[in-house]
């Protein structure tokens, strides 16, 4: 525990839940492999929103068999 290398950081994280609002450039997830970027996300490490609008998530089978989540936007209607 010298230097506290031990302890996991605190920011990596999700950042925003489903049905919640975002603006463009918001940070949807940092550091978390479990998500992948969907519709209007785009980053790797870091998932986020292309454009503003409301979060939802998504699953899908890959050709292998393995279930992922993907984080959408629904972007927002323009007036």
């Amino acid at each position: 525990m010298i230097g506290g290398f031990s302890t996991p950081k605190k920011d990596e994280a999700l950042k925003v839940s489903g049905g919640q609002p975002v603006k463009t450039g918001q940070i949807i997830v940092r550091g978390v492999n479990t998500y992948k970027a969907g519709v209007n996300v785009k980053g790797s490490g870091t998932l986020y929103a292309v454009c503003p609008g409301t979060v939802y998530f998504s699953k899908k089978k890959t050709p292998h068999g393995k279930v992922r989540t993907f984080i959408n936007i629904e972007p927002a209607k323009s007036k």
